[in-house]
């Protein structure tokens, strides 16, 4: 009779909101942990979190910290990945990489599992977890790209405060009581950058997400286009991307517009994303029926309506996606890799 393996396993950032989620879903998932080891900054050290009955203690995140460690799973900021995983890696754990450091690195797989699963395999010790609204918006298009082929894609994200750090909540909800009280409100953080100009998010929305680029682009949006190209593997795919901040607290939602390579009826892409893995179709707008933020939030799947032909160029659909940004978008594809990882090394 086989027994399952356990593993050791590392959460790094086990303090912040998506290292928080990860938690959650490696108790609901019932992950075959042997022992588990929560790091974080100097700072956050110290800290007890609950977990599975016990109580652990938080550790500073060092280099010697890996050893031992099967499994280590990052969410601490690009920093502190490219500091550590290299260790960690040293020492024989795979790291699954929630931030920017590594996704666009040539020998590391960036990984949505109901996309391209095959990559985990070619991992040489890191695995790249996408950004947050580039994995919801590969997960829905996917179907559609084996079907018939994509050309063109055009997104235009409406992105939860939540995707900037808990502060950036906080903020939110703080100008928001302002404002209701008359007053106005004081900016602390967001745009999140180097800039000391900042701008109101509670009733309103801010047309920027991490630094401009040289190019008037965002960081945010040449990561969708970046990594897009690399999960689909298709340098051919045009990507082009506008980034919004909105005063929401859990849960991206994204206007699409994609040109197909092929004809398609509605009725049939319908149907095939209603049927494929992760996602789930809500489209029935005569009975006012379609994703929200509001419905996703607190849910792994990455949800699909308003599905249209485009009027202007009858091979190109109009889509709304929308997903939590911190399950699906992060700490839920992060497990789902782990776990695929762990059933390789079974």
């Amino acid at each position: 009779m086989s027994t399952q393996p356990l593993f050791n396993v590392a959460v790094v950032g086990a303090t912040g909101a998506v290292g928080e989620q990860i938690l959650k879903q490696l108790a609901e998932r019932n992950f075959p942990i042997a022992k588990l080891k929560l790091l974080s900054s100097a700072r956050s050290a110290g800290t007890k979190i609950a977990f599975e009955g016990e109580t652990y203690t938080v550790e500073e995140a060092k280099p010697e910290s890996f050893e031992g460690v099967q499994i280590a799973l990052f969410s601490a900021g690009g920093d502190v990945s490219k500091a550590l995983i290299p260790h960690a890696v040293r020492h024989g754990a795979v790291c699954i990489d929630n931030t920017n450091a590594y996704r666009m690195d040539p020998e590391t797989p960036l990984v949505v599992p109901e996309v391209n699963l095959d990559q985990i395999g070619e991992h040489k010790g890191i695995i790249a977890n996408p950004n947050c609204s580039t994995i919801q918006m590969v997960a829905a298009l996917k179907p559609l790209y084996d079907r018939y082929g994509i050309s063109r894609i055009i997104v235009s994200t409406y992105q939860a405060v939540s995707g900037a750090g808990a502060r950036a909540i906080d903020e939110m909800l703080r100008q928001s009581a302002e404002v209701l009280a008359g007053n106005d409100p004081k900016p602390d953080l967001l745009p999140v950058g180097s800039l000391p100009v900042k701008h109101q998010i509670a009733f309103n929305a801010i047309p920027q997400i991490d630094k401009f680029q040289d190019n008037g682009f965002t960081l945010e949006e040449m990561k969708m286009i970046r990594e897009t190209k690399k999960i689909l593997n298709d340098e051919s795919v045009e990507v082009t991307a506008t980034c919004v901040r909105i005063p929401v607290v859990y849960g991206h939602s994204e206007s699409v517009y994609v040109e197909l390579k092929q004809d398609f009826d509605v009725a049939d892409v319908k149907s095939l994303l209603a049927d494929s893995p992760g996602i789930v179709l809500v489209d029935d707008p005569e009975q006012q029926q379609y994703p929200l933020a509001t419905d996703a939030a607190g849910k792994n799947d990455v949800f699909v309506g308003r599905v249209r032909r485009d009027l202007a160029n009858p091979r190109a659909l109009n889509l709304w996606i929308v997903s939590d940004n911190l399950l699906k978008g992060a700490a839920w594809n992060a497990v789902q890799i782990a776990e695929h990882v762990a059933q390789r090394q079974a």
